[in-house]
């Protein structure tokens, strides 16, 4: 049936137990009408049909008939107790809506810590305190002009112009003020005036799926304040190819991404400075890194070239505008630094990352992995870096993954089987709700170590924890019974499916790297594991089922945010700003597809257990 054939009708929408409320219309899915009233319902595949994280349930009403991919995901007892995808329903009348805690992206930990690193301040923007003569019927030159020669001459410094935004302030101010401030200067420019002796930096990890802020000091390098929130984009996939579609349907659609990301990122400037008693119009410099595709939707550049084959950026140096032009607001001629992106699938976020491990001086063969829907990865051998990009999907964050979730209350994060037996520890010490992304490799590797499933991923139909749910078998964690009723959490053969072929993505570009560089597993000195989904990971789960090389675990180092923490370098020091672009135009950069031995090798990286790749081929190692 054609929507488009048929009038559109206004009906009202009242979603519990959120308590909104609004009009919404008939050629609009349940799904829009959600975000078109400011509730982030998920949805993991973008609102194709095709997950089930967008799951309500409808209380009262009228709605259209199930889509097929629809009938497909929901049991036909879900559907006869009212619950559908909201991205695949449409409304026939007004109607009440139930949506469950798992459909709504609500405030969940995001990553923020990250192994501080000392450096030596050299920031861009300088403050320098000066009073000014009045002027007066002898001295009638303007007062921009009598600024700038005051600055000039008092400090012996080269200031030539003033950001006409701070220059629509300045007569009013300095009368106010006395005549007397701190001028604030970047390069030759004027880009503020202030009465405060305090200079503030903020720095951002925009990740795909959370936000990582931090509030700097400018002269002292101490970060101040920070804070982790969720990326608003999600709404709209949680992998990025989904949302450079909606930015490519029409300018209209790229804009509202654009402006959801820069409306976080206000607020987190705000919630910041709220903290330490300051105001947003203090802060005096930005920098913000992301992956190459959540650049260019800040920036509102064309991203369509990106999903196309040979997926290049629009831009890969590095970038300096003005704050206002992206509509971020602090200072008034204050402005945003934006890290070099090395390559399509590998942007700033993982740039700044290199620049935090100081990729450039290590010795020795080492791995930098930043695991989650799109892992980058860089082999680093004596300072020289090839990198490349994984598509390994959103499986190891919970997505595509039939009890998955992001990592809030009741989310299971640590997994052990053990005599039969299976033992969980949830988020906050909930009750249990699903898995997250440091649980998901934990339940995989428990599975295999207790012979649940084999090294091919299949599982066990004879074990007494299996059970047939009509389609396929799944492995019951947390049964109906210990749940009062409510559905039970487990772990299909689908969902193994999906985190094999996500750890084989991971593994083959780690293999491909290294034989790029004639490197093998064994030469590897260190494995340094980067982002909020790295600091969680079990590293001896991961290395179990083979997602990570099997090297001894004092190799292995979990760093947290290394993107927030390169961040801040470039926020604190110009000199490191330099110092990331030329890592970036170092950087070789692998399409990994192109390569002759990827199909072979990914095939064998599916597999689970201990295990070498070589040429293709893999080469079991014993378990003990």
């Amino acid at each position: 049936m054609n929507r488009t054939d048929q009038k559109t009708e206004h009906y009202k929408l009242d979603f519990e137990p959120v308590g909104l409320r609004g009009q919404c219309d008939s050629d609009k899915s349940l799904l829009e009408c959600a975000h078109q009233l400011g509730i982030n319902i998920k949805s993991v595949c973008g609102g194709y049909g095709k997950c089930r994280s967008c799951k309500i349930k409808i209380l009262d009403g009228t709605v259209s008939e199930p889509a097929i991919s629809e009938k497909e995901i929901l049991s036909s007892k879900e559907r006869e107790r009212g619950w559908c995808l909201a991205c695949k329903t449409y409304p026939l009348s007004d109607r009440r809506l139930y949506l469950p805690p798992e459909s709504i992206t609500a405030p969940q930990r995001a990553q923020t810590e990250g192994l501080e690193i000392d450096i030596a301040p050299e920031p861009v923007v300088n403050s320098y305190k000066i009073a000014v003569n009045p002027a007066s019927f002898s001295d009638l030159r303007g007062d921009a002009d009598r600024i700038l020669e005051t600055i000039n001459l008092t400090h012996n410094i080269s200031c030539s112009s003033i950001d006409i935004d701070v220059m629509r302030n300045l007569s009013p101010k300095l009368r106010e003020w006395n005549w007397m401030c701190n001028f604030l200067v970047r390069k030759d420019e004027a880009i503020g005036l202030s009465l405060s002796d305090r200079k503030l930096g903020f720095a951002v990890d925009l990740g795909t799926t959370k936000i990582a802020g931090y509030l700097v000091d400018l002269e002292s390098g101490k970060t101040l304040a920070a804070e982790g929130i969720m990326n608003p984009q999600i709404g709209y996939g949680e992998d990025i190819i989904s949302r450079i579609t909606h930015a490519i349907q029409s300018p209209a659609e790229a804009t509202r991404l654009k402006n959801l990301a820069i409306n976080s990122l206000n607020n987190s400037a705000k919630d910041l400075c709220l903290k330490i008693g300051a105001k947003t119009d203090e802060i005096t410099d930005a920098v913000i890194v992301g992956n190459t595709a959540i650049h260019h939707l800040l920036l509102n550049l064309p991203v369509k070239q990106l999903a196309e084959s040979p997926f290049i950026p629009a831009v890969r140096k590095s970038l300096d505008i003005k704050a206002r032009d992206a509509g971020l607001q602090i200072a008034p001629g204050a402005f945003i630094h934006l890290l070099p992106n090395i390559a399509g699938f590998v942007g700033a976020d993982h740039t700044a990352a290199l620049l935090s491990v100081d990729a450039e001086n290590i010795k020795g063969v080492e791995l930098v992995i930043d695991i989650g829907t799109n892992t980058e990865i860089s082999l680093i051998v004596n300072g020289e870096i090839v990198s490349a990009s994984c598509a390994s999907g959103p499986a190891f964050e919970g997505g595509h993954i039939k009890c998955g979730m992001r990592a809030s209350g009741g989310a299971i994060e640590d997994i052990l089987i053990l005599n039969g037996k299976t033992k969980y520890q949830t988020i906050d010490g909930a009750p249990p709700v699903g898995i997250c992304g440091s649980g998901i490799p934990d339940a995989l590797a428990q599975l295999y170590l207790a012979g649940i499933i084999d090294k091919g991923g299949r599982m066990s139909k004879d074990h007494p924890g299996v059970r047939n749910n009509g389609k396929y078998p799944e492995f019951v964690l947390v049964s109906e019974e210990e749940r009062n009723g409510q559905a039970a959490i487990v772990v299909t053969q689908s969902d193994i499916r999906e985190l094999q072929l996500a750890k084989a993505a991971i593994r083959t570009g780690i293999q491909l790297l290294l034989e790029a560089k004639g490197c093998a597993e064994y030469d590897i000195t260190r494995v340094i594991i980067a982002g909020a989904f790295g600091s969680y990971i079990n590293v001896a789960s991961a290395v179990a089922v083979g997602l990570l090389p099997c090297l001894p675990y004092e190799r292995f180092k979990q760093v947290g945010n290394a993107a927030g923490i390169g961040a801040k370098m470039a926020l604190i020091s110009s000199e490191k700003r330099l110092y990331a672009q030329n890592l970036a135009s170092r950087t070789q950069y692998i399409e990994l597809s192109t390569v002759p031995a990827f199909m072979p090798t990914f095939v064998q990286a599916g597999y689970l257990g201990l295990y070498r790749l070589s040429g293709g081929k893999r080469m079991e190692i014993d378990k003990e």
